[in-house]
């Protein structure tokens, strides 16, 4: 799979970098959507995603660095190099929404309110960008055979054919599991439930997918024996959970 679009003057323009600009075109055009079925004031969300997105690159990036760090020890140039890919979404999530945090306190907003509406959005820009990897051919799993990867699709079977062998096509997994979360987001979304149950039932949902498809990948940033991505998302189930307990409890609390 050739990684490159196209060429203006020299200057290569990468797959990548294309379908992250979709995912988050498609990303936007569903908040603007959300915000009007939730009567949001939609300019705001634009304000806190205009601050929010450059710490996600920054976050996403560094938290990539910093667990690859020898493959950039010599040539500290090459961190600000992105175009290759080197982003880790769990590091752009954390710089994203603690940017906005903040930002919204400032502004006297509830993070809260605009996190429901974010969140599927969020999940949306995710679950396309996951194609970029497909692109540059990484975030895959492990080897397989001719007669597993031929049920899939031509265009996925040749791009899973990496130096004569194929591989699991985890990135497509993830995606997949991406899009049903973030239907399931859109309906939670619709039935106004307590403030904060969108957002969190994403980092759970999400993180529950990913707990098990980081288990197949074969390129997994690792803390010694243990999978970065697994560690992270096992917190995040845990704070859904706890969510759910705290919040929905003290409310049956307050109706006796």
């Amino acid at each position: 799979m050739n990684p490159i679009a196209f060429s203006i003057n020299g200057f290569e323009i990468r797959w990548y970098g294309i379908i992250i600009a979709l995912g988050i075109t498609a990303a936007l055009l569903l908040a603007s959507f959300n915000c009007k079925m939730r009567e949001y004031d939609y300019e705001k969300l634009i304000d806190t995603f205009l601050v929010a997105f450059p710490f996600a690159i920054i976050g996403a990036r560094a938290y990539y660095v910093i667990f690859q760090f020898n493959e950039y020890r010599d040539n500290l140039i090459d961190i600000f190099n992105i175009r290759q890919g080197g982003l880790a979404i769990h590091g752009g999530i954390i710089f994203a929404l603690g940017s906005a945090y903040i930002y919204t306190k400032r502004k006297n907003l509830d993070f809260f309110e605009m996190a429901d509406i974010a969140a599927p959005s969020i999940i949306l820009g995710q679950a396309i960008g996951r194609w970029g990897n497909f692109f540059n051919g990484e975030a895959h799993g492990g080897p397989v055979t001719y007669e597993f990867i031929k049920k899939f699709p031509e265009f996925i079977q040749k791009g899973m054919y990496i130096d004569g062998v194929y591989y699991h096509p985890t990135f497509l997994y993830e995606s997949i599991w991406n899009f049903c979360v973030c239907l399931i987001l859109i309906y939670l979304l619709r039935k106004k439930l307590k403030t904060g149950t969108v957002i969190f039932s994403y980092i759970g949902l999400y993180s529950l997918g990913r707990f098990f498809i980081e288990g197949m990948r074969t390129d997994s940033l690792m803390f010694g024996p243990i999978r970065v991505a697994q560690l992270v998302s096992l917190s995040g189930i845990i704070l859904c959970i706890g969510f759910y307990i705290f919040a929905y409890r003290r409310s049956d609390n307050r109706k006796q």
